[in-house]
This record gives C-alpha cells, sequence and structure tokens, in this order.
C-alpha cells in the first residue's frame, strides 16, 4: 500500500513509534492526539498491513563484544535469480551477517557483519564467505567508526513531499 493512503495521525503514529517503540498506547495516543482505543485500533492496522515489521531493542554491539563490524562486497558468478536466492539464503543462516542487500551495480551484494574480534570475522571470511558455492570475490571494509546510524525513514521527508502535492 503506498503511503499516500496514510492519513497524518497515521503518519504520526509511525514516527512516534519510530523513535520510541517502548511507549505505552495511552502516551502513544496523547502525542498523536487521538484516545487509547483508537490508537490501539490504528496500531494494529499498521502491524497488519505492513507498516510495522517489529519492535526491538537497540542494543550496543561494543558493549555486548562485538568489536568488529566489516562491510564486505560480493560477486556472484551467476546471478541467476535461484543462485541469487540460494547466496541470499546462506546469508540469512550466518549469524555473523547481520544485513543483506542486493545491489546494482559492479558488486551483487553488500553485508554488515559484526564479529567479536577480527580472527573471529577472517575465519568467517576465509572458511564460510569466500568458500560459499557461486562467490566470485569479496571485498571487505572495516568500520573504524560510525558518524551516524539511524534506523527508519526520514518521516519530515515524507510530510514536505505530501505537503507539496496537496
Amino acid at each position: 500500500m503506498p503511503a499516500t493512503r496514510l492519513d497524518d495521525i497515521d503518519r504520526m503514529i509511525l514516527a512516534e513509534l519510530q523513535a520510541d517503540g517502548r511507549m505505552t498506547n495511552v502516551e502513544l495516543a496523547r502525542r498523536v492526539g487521538i484516545s487509547a482505543p483508537p490508537c490501539l485500533r490504528r496500531v494494529r492496522t499498521l502491524e497488519e498491513q505492513g507498516y510495522i515489521k517489529g519492535y526491538h531493542a537497540d542494543v550496543d554491539a561494543r558493549e555486548l563484544g562485538f568489536e568488529v563490524q566489516v562491510f564486505a562486497s560480493v560477486g556472484l558468478v551467476s546471478q541467476a535469480e535461484a543462485d541469487l536466492s540460494a547466496f541470499e539464503a546462506r546469508c540469512r543462516a550466518w549469524p555473523l551477517v547481520r544485513e543483506c542487500h542486493m545491489l546494482n551495480g559492479e558488486v551483487d551484494f553488500i553485508l554488515k557483519c559484526v564479529a567479536p574480534d577480527l580472527s573471529t570475522f577472517q575465519s568467517f571470511l576465509t572458511g564460510e564467505l569466500t568458500a560459499a558455492e557461486n562467490v566470485a570475490s569479496v571485498k571487505t571494509s572495516l568500520v573504524i567508526r560510525c558518524a551516524k546510524d539511524e534506523p527508519g525513514v526520514p518521516f519530515e521527508i515524507l510530510e514536505e513531499r505530501l505537503s507539496r502535492s496537496a
């Protein structure tokens, strides 16, 4: 369903939950200016329609001992749909791979990986990723620091676009 079919209250609910998914329904309703029962119905509808995919804690990987973060650019031998799907399935099974995105351009996939240390990542890289069927090339970039890590979407841009088209 396109975003233009959401009304202002739905978009406010999504923006508030994106900023703080732990708030109570009563607090959410207060923030968006409606009473609690219709707010809860709207949240459930947004969940059912797939606008809300889940609720997650933003954990600090380094505090938990995952000191290494790496982006791996992966080129495949074959880009046939069956081979792409097989690689995606393999990525979903690797615990160190936290994100997997198929790209258009010079590489087929970019993976975001985390590991407790470099030797653990290197073992994964040489023993699993580069050894995987259909993998032709892997180029890695070690993250030194993160300047921005903001999940979700910029609702303010959506609101600007919607107000221009109205």
